[in-house]
């Protein structure tokens, strides 16, 4: 066993019994490369990445590539999921030199952390143009021992560059409506209308493009905005990038149809799409966007929460396919053979409905299962018993591995999404899921003084700093479940939580936000980037939060914060809407408002009550806000002087400083909403 051992990442934890004497990130890898005069390695991935499984397998346990790295190197291991800034920094760096990134990611590093070399996945032998990893260790190790004053100058010119690199400048403003119609123009040519989605392959789900087209639409009626996102849902819900037996979405598809995913399962994606079905069915009745947002509200508690409440990662790509061979996508796929062993006569209407070929879809004749009929009439009952019979055949196969790491912003994510999944479909094992998950952030992952940190695993909370991120994606699960359950202790954590992003995360001068805080670890570059990736970034996942505390509590310094770091949208947003989709939406929510609605009751058990405050919940309005209790109560500041009307419980509408008459019908609620 190696150093790795004692770690709390699985990632890092798969890696313990290699021959490689690896370090974790510390300062005291650097000075032992220091001491021994050596260069570091560093090897960035996370658990459910296939090609670092493959890597690892070729070379990591590989004794002759093991005994290589420990003679002539500092070989550092680093799970990108607990350590996001380190990832990012280096990662620009590989982007800047070769054009591309990915992981993989191998970098090789001077003492003093400076990268000179790059690159990510190498293979165990010459192939497809790469040289082997052997060769890549042999010429970096001869540069460093025979060229090193070389090596200095490139390793210091890197970081130069890096540091003069400047993200585009803000504009001094939030975007308006100018800005929003270009966005919108900008996705509607990049908008692929025979598949749905956005570019080609791989495709990935655009989680945060499809919120900013359904806020886009509810603020201004646009169909070609509606229209995009309901096509994009039905497609990949009907594609295999969605699990149709378990719900649940994978990673990504490796083709342009949503027919053939990359396995692995991550909790940020199923619980920004949670979400976006759940809205999706809130603006259309649609009932595929009800089934979607309920199989993966279910997928997430059945098969990511962990015994403390808090919800995993990730389920890895790959499986055992039964021979003892780790295989991608071994989990999931069918022969019609297969189908014939667990159905016996109804493997051909199985076949027909989830098309399952001959030939196969995948590899090996296999097919992923997808819904390709679209037109015909299919026994409702009978799918269900199909279903139902596969779906238990498939779990007596042997599951792929869980990433049991409880990251903040991604639980975060899951609490927004559960907790009004729970809400709109009269759900409360779901609220009650969101609320398990929120305890364990507050029990584990905040301290004293306000501050999170990025991980936990098994109740033990993981030694690295919170990231912008995980206060503004926790902030916003918190947000959610206040609207949800009446409750205001969560809008008070969330302050808490936000007063750190304007204290440590932003520019005073300017407004802009960094990813780490002013008393983070110091790298060689302080990361900051406003672009969305796989999910919200921090600086627009923050922008949200901020604005939704200010019209919770009317404070000006939040609402200020948030419109000062949305200058970053005006910029970006007409030229690149595809990767800033959730600054988009959150503009949308500053043009709208946010509407700010408070409901008042004699009680929580009251039925009236509950028909207003599911009224508000259910109102499309963007990024609006719910306060919901009693007239004297003091859980939220916007039922202050809230009073019934007559006896009978109320809904007040307040929008840019004005309050409508307060209306006692949810009916009248719904259009105020409108």
């Amino acid at each position: 066993m190696n150093r790795l051992a004692h770690e709390t990442s699985p990632y890092l934890l798969q890696h313990a019994d290699n021959p490689v004497d690896w370090w974790p990130w510390s300062a005291e890898a650097f000075a032992e490369a220091r001491r021994t005069n050596r260069p570091v390695l560093l090897s960035v991935g996370y658990s459910s990445c296939h090609w670092c499984h493959v890597m690892a397998h070729e070379s990591f346990e590989d004794q002759g590539t093991a005994d290589y790295l420990n003679e002539h190197f500092v070989s550092v291991k680093v799970d990108r999921e607990e350590r996001p800034d380190v990832d990012a920094v280096y990662m620009e760096a590989v982007q800047a030199a070769t054009g591309h990134g990915g992981w993989p990611m191998t970098v090789f590093l001077t003492p003093d952390a400076e990268p000179f070399y790059f690159g990510t996945y190498y293979p165990p032998a010459p192939r497809h143009g790469m040289p082997s990893f052997r060769q890549v260790l042999e010429g970096v190790q001869q540069a460093w021992t025979t060229r090193r004053e070389e090596v200095g100058e490139v390793a210091g010119k890197i970081v130069r560059d890096l540091a003069q690199r400047e993200i585009v400048r803000q504009a001094a403003e939030a975007p308006g409506e100018q800005e929003l119609a270009q966005a919108l123009l900008g996705l509607t040519r990049e908008y692929d209308p025979q598949r749905g989605g956005f570019g080609g392959a791989p495709k990935f789900p655009p989680s945060m493009v499809l919120e900013f087209l359904l806020r886009h639409h509810a603020r201004t009626g646009a169909e070609g905005a509606l229209q995009m996102a309901v096509d994009t849902c039905e497609r990949m819900a009907r594609g295999g990038i969605y699990d149709q037996l378990g719900g649940g979405f994978a990673r990504y598809s490796v083709d342009r149809d949503w027919t053939v995913p990359h396995f692995e399962k991550m909790l940020y994606d199923n619980a920004l799409l949670c979400r976006v079905y759940a809205h999706l069915w809130r603006a259309t009745g649609s009932d595929l966007a009800r089934r979607v947002a309920l199989e993966t509200a279910d997928f997430l508690v059945r098969e990511l929460r962990t015994p403390e409440g808090g919800f995993a990662s990730a389920l890895d790509a790959d499986s055992d396919d039964g021979t003892g061979r780790h295989v991608e996508g071994a989990y999931y796929v069918w022969t019609p053979a297969q189908l014939r062993d667990v159905l016996g006569d109804d493997a051909g209407l199985a076949a027909q409905y989830f098309g399952v070929t001959e030939e196969g879809t995948f590899e090996h004749g296999q097919s992923v299962l997808q819904l390709p009929q679209t037109e015909g009439v299919f026994d409702a009952e009978k799918i269900a018993s199909v279903r139902r019979r596969l779906f238990d055949a498939r779990a007596r196969r042997p599951a792929p591995g869980r990433d049991d790491k409880v990251v903040a912003a991604w639980n975060g994510l899951a609490v927004a999404a559960l907790a009004e999944t729970g809400a709109y479909f009269g759900r409360p094992d779901l609220v009650e899921a969101a609320l398990g998950a929120a305890d364990l952030l507050v029990r584990v992952h905040l301290d004293e003084h306000a501050r999170l940190a990025r991980t936990s695993k098994d109740g033990r909370v993981g030694p690295n700093a919170g990231v912008l991120e995980d206060y503004g994606d926790v902030a916003e699960g918190f947000l959610a479940l206040a609207s949800v359950t009446g409750e205001g202790v969560w809008l008070d954590f969330a302050g808490l939580l936000l007063d750190q992003v304007l204290v440590r995360f932003t520019d005073p001068a300017t407004g802009a936000l960094f990813d780490t805080a002013s008393d983070a670890e110091r790298l060689i570059r302080r990361p900051q980037d406003p672009t969305d990736n796989a999910a919200p970034s921090g600086w627009t996942a923050a922008a949200g939060a901020l604005l939704g505390y200010a019209a919770h509590t009317g404070s000006e310094a939040h609402r200020v914060a948030a419109e000062r770091a949305l200058g970053v949208v005006k910029t970006l947003g007409p030229r690149v809407p595809r990767f800033i989709g959730w600054g988009l939406a959150v503009a949308e929510a500053l043009l709208d408002g946010p509407r700010e609605v408070a409901v008042v009751g004699p009680g929580p058990d009251d039925e009236r009550t509950a028909a207003l405050h599911r009224t508000a919940l259910l109102g499309a309005a963007p990024g609006a806000v719910v306060a919901c209790g009693t007239p004297d109560g003091d859980e939220f500041p916007l039922l202050a002087g809230r009073t019934l009307i007559d006896g009978a419980p109320a809904a007040y509408v307040c929008r840019g400083f004005v309050c409508d008459l307060p209306v006692t019908d949810p009916e009248a609620l719904r259009a105020k909403l409108a």
